[in-house]
């Protein structure tokens, strides 16, 4: 069978709040439009572009609150994935973070799985998961012992992957750390044509994301505290009105913030804050794409894409005192930093760059699946 002529479905993890993984998700649909979409939970109103597809949810969709609290159903998910019929396919493509690539094909089936990392909250990050996250004690003496058997699944479930494609360097070192398999980087994409670079900037700093415990909101306030700068923080989250107390009047939040503003809130900024250790991380993309510098911890997927000293300033430890040092070296050298070059630099993230990547990438696993199989 030709590779045009194959009947594609597309697995992502649920669907309830736009974030990175969901701007690659709404890129596979672009890219596969007559491909079904099928989702433990989907929130239209929330999560926007899938306005024409045809979305199949599970039953986890019409439980209480599924579409605010999905982490209370976490232990169905791998249930719910396997339950979905995708016999009538292909090729599978799931996006998954968590039990999307668990769904069970046919062995004439293709399935790649495009991965944003092994369930974080499973493996490296489950102690500060279950530590951190605010939540009744029970819950968690519970959580404890259903992580143990939803590891064990994720594991299992990892051998129903043909192909993977990791979306970073430190997520390519987890998949062969924790699943023990090979795969191949594509890096996620923005359309760098909707950013602009502002004529000036407007003496601010910048943090976006979700306001929950690991994005290191509470190590970003604590240094503005201390230094006096003016913040703005563009997000909402679990951990919202916990930060708000901790803010002094230096530091405005914004809540959620849609995309046109946003782009606005980074063309002004001075530098975009980058605390955390994200598997990749689309932020600084967004703020280099508005020519603007990141101040960014030295790990995780910042490290495929901020340059020390011309797209951005690293510094080392999660603290304060490393944070306002590389802030206080972003003043010093702020002058260095090219709006244009910084732009330019990410010309290979852009999103055609991504489409050509994975279809070939796709391509070449097809021709090979087909041989194989034959």
């Amino acid at each position: 069978m030709s590779f045009t002529k194959a009947k594609v479905a597309l697995v992502f993890d649920w669907m309830t709040n736009p974030g990175g993984a969901e701007k690659v998700n709404l890129v596979l649909h672009k890219m596969f439009p007559e491909a079904p979409i099928f989702t433990s939970i989907f929130d239209a109103k929330a999560v926007k572009g899938f306005e024409k597809a045809a979305v199949t949810t599970s039953f986890i969709q019409h439980f209480p609150f599924s579409k605010k609290k999905h982490q209370v159903y976490l232990s169905l998910m791998p249930y719910a994935y396997e339950l979905f019929d995708l016999s009538s396919f292909d090729i599978v493509i799931s996006s998954s973070h968590a039990c999307a690539k668990g769904i069970i094909t046919k062995p004439e089936t293709l399935h790649i799985c495009y991965c944003h990392t092994p369930m974080r909250y499973a493996w490296d990050n489950w102690h500060a998961y279950i530590r951190e996250y605010k939540m009744n004690p029970l819950f968690k003496r519970l959580g404890k012992k259903r992580m143990h058997k939803l590891r064990m699944w994720d594991r299992v479930s990892a051998d129903r992957v043909d192909y993977f494609i990791a979306n970073s360097n430190t997520t390519k070192r987890r998949i062969a750390k924790y699943y023990n398999r090979q795969s191949t980087i594509i890096h996620p994409m923005l359309n760098s044509s909707k950013y602009k670079i502002s004529d000036k900037t407007k003496g601010y700093f910048l943090a976006v994301g979700r306001l929950v415990p690991f994005k290191k909101f509470d190590l970003i306030i604590e240094t503005f505290n201390k230094i006096g700068l003016p913040l703005k923080i563009a997000g909402s989250g679990i951990a919202e009105e916990e930060l708000k107390k901790l803010a002094k009047e230096n530091i405005e939040f914004l809540g959620f913030v849609p995309d046109k503003k946003l782009r606005k809130l980074y063309s002004e900024c001075e530098a975009v804050i980058f605390p955390q250790v994200e598997d990749f991380g689309i932020i600084p993309l967004e703020a280099m794409a508005s020519g603007r510098p990141v101040v960014a911890l030295k790990k995780g997927g910042a490290l495929d894409t901020v340059i020390d000293g011309e797209t951005g300033i690293f510094f080392e430890k999660q603290t304060p005192a490393y944070l306002k040092g590389a802030i206080e070296r972003y003043q010093k050298e702020k002058k260095k930093f090219n709006p244009e070059k910084i732009k330019n630099y990410i010309k290979e993230f852009d999103e055609k760059e991504f489409k050509k990547k994975f279809m070939n990438y796709l391509q070449e696993k097809w021709e090979h699946w087909q041989k194989i199989n034959l």
